[in-house]
């Protein structure tokens, strides 16, 4: 599990708007959030709200990028069909979220299973993580991580 102060993997990322995020070599803070599902409730308000912040992320020079296990496809029609702006990054392989350790064991109705946990972090130039977010809860948290990635980019 990844905590702050940790040094993020070094993994190259491949985002759905065609860009390579190396997190070994970065030029400044950038935000990874991870998120259970494309097209479902909490997951589709977390990345419209990071969307209507781009902007401000932008101006800030903090990119952020979302990581999932769909498939690229599926998250082609899920940018598509919300319009959203903020590159997502397919994790098919579980390779990211199990090194960031965002692959858990859940419970519902007494049901345990393994499921992505919804976690944000932000990964400083030197590949340190400056914070994490741990079972993040939707309405805020982008705006939260704004604020921290303004403090982070001075």
């Amino acid at each position: 599990m990844i905590n702050e102060g940790d040094r993020a993997p070094p993994i190259a990322l491949e985002t759905s708007d065609g860009r390579r995020i190396d997190l070994s070599r970065l030029g400044g803070p950038v935000v990874l959030y991870f998120y259970p599902k494309d097209d479902t409730s909490g997951c589709t308000r977390q990345a419209q709200d990071f969307t209507a912040l781009a902007a401000q992320f932008e101006a800030a020079n903090v990119p952020v990028v979302g990581i999932s296990r769909d498939a690229m496809a599926k998250h082609e029609k899920f940018i598509g069909k919300y319009e959203l702006t903020v590159p997502l990054v397919s994790d098919e392989d579980g390779s990211i979220s199990d090194a960031f350790g965002t692959w858990v064991q859940k419970s519902m109705y007494g049901r345990k299973y393994m499921g992505m946990e919804r976690s944000t972090f932000m990964i400083g130039d030197d590949g340190t993580v400056l914070q994490a977010w741990r079972k993040v809860k939707v309405p805020g948290h982008a705006a939260e991580v704004l604020e921290a990635a303004r403090k982070a980019a001075q």
